[in-house]
């Protein structure tokens, strides 16, 4: 879910390190101090010094993001250094080049550091987590969601926590779907703030999903009028982490009709706006194909919206004709890799093109281009 914005917000932070416990080979080698500090959003710098009876020739920072993954990922950076007895070096993380980490993500670090006499020291792992200091975060907890706010009152935070954890019931009874892992919810007073904590942000974001965090930044005021947008975004984003931490494989993602569908569904009943763009392209004829809505939709607006709400009405079509037991079964289909038609083939015994065939019918429309 997506809404107009425009402008910046910092992330700032932390900084962990504390007493590095070292692995020595017997040498004068130590390591004297290491620290990660983050200049949100643009970069985390990573410092050491050490020190030992010869040069030191070796410096390494191993690093690990945490977050969702398929396997166990340790990044290894060498470090470019003229070898001496006392050394003091960094190691620059550039996130306008890789992308940046979202708030309440964290990087787990340690460094490996040797010498010409082949003496080695390890320090213990350290923590950095990503928090925005900037502000005087409120939040609230209930089961596996977390929400976090800085502007607006205890009644605006525990009205969003309700909004939340309705589209998890909705989410439950027609899919029988649910969370897995805890997740994090950062409410921003406006859309504006929102963009300024990412790195090239697009005009238009106001809320996003960071799906393999287990975490959701959305730009929400306690105006009345933005509310209302902001319960909708709420439910959309957080039904994208439930489906994906069921669904999430090394094979294959969602056709885009059914994870947008199903986040549509949760929000509640379809805007009128989407239900304008859905008839007038049904009384035309006009109709996008199941198999054209698997891919990522169009950037055109209208095309867009169109295809949105024909992802609501094809998710509360198979819901409510062959019922919750069968998405579920759908969405572990899809969570063990099978491809978009085999999967519907196994679950309903119909592939794309006869779910669209299907779906039509139901319409009451003919053949559309």
């Amino acid at each position: 879910m997506i809404k107009k914005v425009t402008l910046s917000i910092v992330f700032c932070l932390l900084l962990v390190l504390l007493n590095p416990v070292l692995v020595q080979a017997g040498s004068g080698l130590d390591v004297l101090s290491s620290s990660a500090e983050m200049d949100f959003p643009s970069r985390l710098v990573f410092d050491i010094s050490a020190e030992s009876n010869v040069n030191i020739n070796d410096i390494r920072l191993h690093y690990r993001v945490n977050r969702m993954e398929h396997a166990l990922i340790t990044s290894e950076v060498y470090i470019e250094f003229t070898p001496a007895k006392s050394v003091a070096e960094e190691c620059v993380w550039d996130m306008r080049k890789t992308g940046g980490l979202p708030p309440g993500s964290s990087v787990d670090y340690w460094w490996t550091v040797t010498d010409v006499e082949g003496s080695r020291a390890e320090t213990d792992m350290a923590r950095v987590q990503i928090e925005d200091n900037r502000y005087d975060w409120q939040s609230v907890t209930e089961g596996e969601v977390t929400l976090y706010w800085y502007k607006g009152d205890d009644s605006f935070g525990g009205e969003l926590m309700e909004t939340a954890q309705g589209a998890l019931t909705r989410l439950a009874e027609d899919t029988g779907a649910g969370l897995e892992n805890p997740v994090s919810i950062y409410i921003y007073a406006s859309s504006q703030d929102l963009r300024g904590s990412m790195v090239y942000p697009q005009e238009w974001t106001g809320g996003v999903a960071f799906t393999r965090y287990g975490i959701i930044a959305i730009g929400i005021s306690p105006n009345e009028s933005d509310l209302e947008w902001g319960k909708r975004a709420i439910a959309h984003e957080l039904t994208h982490l439930v489906i994906h931490q069921m669904t999430f494989n090394p094979y294959c993602d969602l056709p885009t009709w059914l994870d947008e569908g199903l986040a549509m569904t949760s929000e509640g009943e379809m805007g009128l706006n989407f239900v304008a763009v859905l008839n007038k392209a049904r009384e035309e004829r006009n109709l996008i194909t199941v198999r054209s809505l698997a891919s990522p939709f169009s950037a055109y607006a209208e095309e867009s919206f169109l295809a949105y709400a024909q992802s609501y009405r094809l998710v509360e079509y198979l819901i409510d004709n062959y019922g919750r037991d069968k998405m579920f079964e759908l969405l572990n289909t899809f969570r063990q890799g099978s491809g978009y038609d085999e999967a519907l083939e196994k679950v309903y015994g119909f592939d794309m093109d006869g779910l669209d065939a299907l779906w039509r019918a139901s319409m009451e429309v003919g053949s559309a281009s």
